[in-house]
């Protein structure tokens, strides 16, 4: 790497967008859905020109959508961050199977749906003595771009994660006909407005329609209702209990 050039990092701005440096590759991406809705598959869509820095929008009017137009500045933007600060482990509720243990950190979910084929992540993980079930157990926590669901392997207790270039997916949801997070993958750190800087995960997802209540990350509130994501908050209580 040229000692000039910076290493990838997202910055965030207080009330204002993400500054993206470090020649992130930025691309847009789909979710396929099968005959059933339900979502199990990538589809690229775009592929950003290069650029070694870039800025996000943050608050999700801009109109010129994914980057910044500083129309932040004009709406009074409150992007205030409340995300937990906590290690992903220290909050983790663990679901085992016979092969396989599933680790779940709920207000991190962006609702994408990955996670939902056959009877649920869950029900394949407690039937993971069957290779089947394993197998799209295995297939449905790398597809969730959060890192909420992360699949473990008993035998060698490793974390079965996805293999990422350091990138930037901007997600698009047609089934919800609504653009989704943003997809963070590759251990890119991002670092709060007060300089600090939220623990590195292989895949996170942001808000990019200054909607979350859980900034900087995706709450799924680009599509759900509040009465749905109160719903969502009882039922992730009840499982931490």
């Amino acid at each position: 790497m040229s000692e000039n050039k910076k290493e990838p990092r997202i910055r965030i701005i207080k009330d204002g967008p993400y500054i993206v440096s470090g020649g992130v590759p930025l691309l847009k991406k789909g979710i396929g859905v099968d005959d059933e809705g339900n979502s199990y598959k990538w589809t690229l869509e775009v592929k950003y020109p290069n650029k070694e820095s870039y800025s996000l929008c943050r608050c999700g009017k801009s109109k010129n959508k994914p980057f910044c137009d500083g129309t932040h500045l004009k709406t009074g933007f409150d992007g205030t961050e409340t995300a937990s600060r906590k290690p992903y482990m220290s909050e983790a509720v663990e679901t085992t199977g016979p092969e396989l243990t599933l680790t779940d950190v709920w207000p991190l979910c962006d609702h994408s749906r990955f996670c939902q084929r056959s009877g649920g992540i869950r029900e394949l993980v407690a039937k993971s003595d069957d290779p089947e079930s394993k197998k799209l157990a295995i297939e449905e926590g790398h597809n969730c771009p959060s890192g909420r669901l992360v699949i473990w392997d008993n035998e060698t207790g490793e974390a079965l994660e996805p293999e990422f270039e350091q990138s930037i997916v901007m997600i698009h949801d047609p089934l919800k006909k609504c653009e989704g997070p943003i997809w963070v993958r590759g251990g890119i750190p991002v670092e709060s407005y007060d300089g600090h800087e939220y623990e590195i995960r292989n895949r996170i997802t942001l808000c990019q329609c200054g909607k979350s209540e859980n900034k900087p990350f995706c709450d799924g509130s680009h599509w759900l209702t509040k009465d749905q994501m109160e719903e969502w908050r009882k039922k992730w209580d009840e499982k931490r209990d």
